[in-house]
């Protein structure tokens, strides 16, 4: 039995990386899935991924910091399959900066894209879950929205606000039957991270030392953090709510 059979799935930050992978699991687990992004040609690899396993799956071009943009994506996404019965707050970008070192436009940036943008959407896709009886809301935090680390102070600050913006929501939403998750995963193998370790003998010194910091020994791979996502977004979660959930490797049981 597929776990999420008939279920209108959005999914931002849907192009690379664990967006991906949450599109590729959604998809096999029969959901209709929506990547939404702003590059248009990496959504489109995702969804012709999805549709040569004769997946539904639709692109969504929308940037997720603009207000019309965010209500637009939903009302089109509800127009082709339905109202939405799960969304997932996946995009996001890193800062690795103290608050001397970053400049006020890369933390606005990094506030509107980790923090405002699930604000945006969320509040975007409520009437629509409303319509479909409740749903599920699943946001990609980090590790870093529980404890901390040196230079991520504008990471670290947009994360945390994703965490208690869960809780929030979740205690808002529980008598109208949507759940409100998050999902806190520490280094994950990305394209992203892969620029945070150079080629030279001292990157691989640092990846290495990274690494040594997790109890399981390894990074996470997408495929992990996108098991998650189909359990909080299926029906065995539904009297899980309000929840961080670490997928850090073993790192905050120290």
């Amino acid at each position: 039995m597929t776990r999420l059979k008939g279920k209108v799935a959005v999914i931002t930050g849907g192009g690379s990386g664990i967006g991906r992978a949450i599109a590729l699991a959604f998809g096999r687990e029969e959901a209709l899935v929506a990547v939404v992004g702003r590059r248009r040609a990496a959504l489109d690899r995702v969804v012709s991924e999805l549709g040569q396993a004769d997946y539904r799956a639709l692109a969504v071009t929308c940037d997720i910091t603009q207000e019309k943009q965010s209500k637009a994506a939903i009302e089109g996404v509800e127009r082709e399959f339905g109202p939405v019965n799960v969304l997932v707050n996946n995009a996001g970008i890193l800062s690795v900066s103290t608050i001397e070192t970053v400049s006020e436009g890369e933390w606005d940036e990094v506030m509107a894209t980790n923090l405002k943008g699930p604000f945006l959407m969320s509040r975007a896709v409520l009437p629509s879950m409303r319509r479909k009886g409740g749903g599920s809301i699943v946001n990609i935090g980090s590790v870093l929205g529980l404890v901390a680390m040196k230079q991520r102070a504008a990471y670290c600050s947009s994360k945390g606000g994703v965490t208690l913006l869960t809780k929030a929501m979740a205690l808002d939403h529980a008598h109208e039957k949507i759940r409100v998750n998050c999902i806190c995963p520490s280094i994950v193998e990305t394209e992203l991270v892969k620029g945070l370790f150079s080629d030279s003998e001292q990157g691989q010194q640092d990846r290495e030392a990274r690494v040594g910091t997790l109890p399981l020994g390894r990074f996470g791979k997408p495929g992990d953090i996108a098991e998650l996502a189909v359990f909080l977004a299926s029906d065995e979660s539904s009297w899980i709510t309000g929840t961080a959930i670490p997928a850090d490797g073993g790192l905050t049981a120290y």
